[in-house]
């Protein structure tokens, strides 16, 4: 059976001892009562509702999974005992406006629990998530009507919310969305159409679902510039916020996926159904981004969760399981008919992996999280700056974490050997789990195409340039090998970007044929340039009277030593440009 213990310490670890989340906090208005001790006190109550009521179902409900019934969705059981633990915690309206009821906290500190909940059971805590994204969206875009009447109830749990894009003809490209949404002279609208792929999209855990659709109004103007937002209630909602008749939407079935079979993914049918406008016409995109912004964000921490649940039982299991003899002579040979697994050089090569990658893009995902509050709540110049961080590092946070993520999991799986492809180990779930975090919210293809084309071309690597001087500032002073080698990737990555910006005026489909690997080069330079932060902040705790380690020195070591320099061979992929991509005709694939 596999066990998880949330790391509520390396997280208390990253928030205040390599970001000093507290200075950070104090600085800006709405947070200046969030101390390390609050701080802590919610990670800790985070990290028992994770292990004690969520990891117990994880197992089960991926067995049993969600039951349709002509339209209605049941939920595992022990599903809904879970949700109104979380609920009755106040979970869903943590980092909520205080104005409606919400507590207010930081995203930062948001970031660290989400991790915990990922790891301890996805498929339930996906029920969650879409809530936690819509209030984001109405509450910054919502007229104070709906704000006043949703959110306090979506802050409660009481009711919760999707996020309704895809149609069978439409994915990736919504401009080709057919749903419609026809004025009824009253201000709201009669919404007709399919949706699929829609998590939580109807299930038992609430007594109303919100759903939040991209629609195309009669006079709309073709593609992305003629889709709008609208609400599209399960219930309609009463003046006095009661519910009354049931609306025209309807769940027409759930998925059978390959994992997070806890969830319930719903092909949602509006015949009809009464909704209301978001924003403004035409201009539905626009607050949807809103909302997917934070969802890629959290699905990196997805991935990424799941990866330290793996990795634990990998290094658990490593521990304990015997099998052969590794190199050279040892002593303690003569107690023990084989040696432990860990000590043989391709297991400590998996797990090392695993750990050096969790604990940087652990660092990673707070980083984008303190630059999501500067964006909202720093000084004037503060917030510009962020928001530009934050729009350049988002498609960063969702592919590179997931893609690490699902390697991380294989890698986990595969130090259990056959046991790690059985069930009742749970790495083969994980694996499975993790995948998805790579295709939805926007695959991973065309974050990574987002990132290169709109991200860093088309603003002519302004953005990249700022962020690549800010992580070399925050080097000076720091002296060692592995400074050196931080910031020669930088450069390195500096140099790649000019070299595509270049290449590409001329060659239209490098950029495509280049962007997994730009991003791949991109999150390696990243951490590498925040394990240098980490061993430093490490040697100071040691000067300081903390109890010496080095654990984070070796881990650093290693990623320095076999995983950054996977940069020069995607450097070099890159600099092959798209011919080889792009010359075998179609019709001979």
């Amino acid at each position: 059976m596999p066990s998880y213990k949330a790391p509520t310490d390396e997280l208390d670890f990253v928030l205040f001892e390599l970001f000093d989340a507290e200075s950070l906090w104090s600085s800006m208005a709405p947070f200046a009562g969030v101390n390390r001790e609050l701080a802590r006190a919610v990670l800790e109550a985070a990290a028992k509702l994770a292990e004690q009521e969520f990891f117990p179902l994880n197992q089960t409900g991926d067995a049993e999974g969600p039951r349709w019934d002509d339209g209605h969705v049941h939920t595992p059981p022990g599903f809904r005992q879970a949700y109104e633990a979380f609920t009755r915690g106040g979970w869903l309206g943590i980092a909520g406006e205080q104005e409606y009821g919400g507590q207010g906290m930081p995203k930062m500190l948001t970031v660290a629990w989400e991790e915990m909940f990922y790891a301890a059971n996805t498929g339930l805590f996906l029920y969650t998530t879409l809530t936690a994204g819509a209030c984001i969206l109405l509450a910054a875009h919502a007229s104070e009507d709906i704000k006043r009447m949703c959110l306090p109830r979506l802050y409660e749990g009481r009711w919760s919310a999707t996020m309704d894009l895809t149609e069978s003809q439409a994915g990736s490209d919504l401009g080709i969305i057919t749903t419609k949404a026809e004025p009824r002279g009253d201000g709201s609208f009669a919404v007709t159409g399919s949706k699929m792929f829609i998590t939580s999209g109807e299930h038992d855990l609430t007594e109303n679902i919100l759903h939040l659709v991209l629609a195309k109004l009669p006079d709309a103007p073709p593609g992305s510039r003629g889709i709008s937002l609208f609400l599209v209630p399960k219930f309609l909602i009463n003046d006095d916020g009661t519910l009354g008749e049931r609306n025209g939407v309807v769940s027409g079935s759930i998925e059978q996926k390959m994992g997070i079979r806890g969830s319930a993914t719903s092909v949602m049918n509006y015949d009809g159904a009464t909704g209301y406008l978001i924003g403004e016409e035409n201009r539905g995109l626009a607050p949807m981004f809103t909302m997917m912004n934070y969802e890629r964000l959290s699905i990196g921490i997805q991935g990424l969760g799941i990866a330290e649940v793996a990795y634990q039982n990998a290094r658990d299991y490593a521990r304990k399981r015997l099998q052969g003899r590794a190199p050279g002579e040892r002593p303690e040979r003569a107690q023990s008919p084989a040696d432990p697994i860990i000590v043989h050089p391709d297991v400590r090569r998996m797990l090392l992996t695993q750990k050096a990658y969790n604990e940087a893009c652990r660092a990673f995902a707070a980083y984008v999280g303190s630059q999501l509050d500067l964006a909202r709540h720093g000084d004037e110049a503060g917030r510009a700056t962020a928001a530009d961080r934050v729009a350049l590092l988002t498609p960063v946070a969702k592919a590179f974490l997931s893609d690490r993520g699902f390697e991380n999991c294989v890698l986990a799986q595969q130090v259990l050997g056959g046991h790690g492809y059985v069930r009742e180990w749970g790495l083969e779930q994980y694996v499975r789990d993790a995948r998805i975090a790579q295709i939805y919210e926007g695959t991973n293809g065309i974050q990574s195409m987002d990132l290169i084309e709109r991200k860093v071309l088309r603003d002519g690597g302004r953005s990249l340039d700022a962020f690549c001087n800010e992580m070399r500032s925050d080097l000076d002073g720091v002296k060692g090998t592995m400074k050196d080698a931080a910031i020669a990737a930088i450069d390195l990555l500096t140099s790649v970007t000019a070299t595509l910006s270049k290449k590409s005026k001329k060659d239209p489909a490098l950029p495509g044929a280049s962007a997994v690997d730009y991003m791949d080069l991109f999150g390696h330079v990243i951490l590498g340039w925040l394990w240098v932060r980490i061993v430093e902040v490490e040697k100071r705790r040691g000067e300081g009277g903390a109890s010496p380690s080095d654990e984070k020195q070796r881990t650093a070591e290693f990623y320095f030593a076999k995983l950054l320099p996977k940069i020069d061979s995607l450097a070099r992929s890159i600099g092959a440009g798209s011919d080889s991509v792009m010359q075998l005709p179609a019709d001979r694939f």
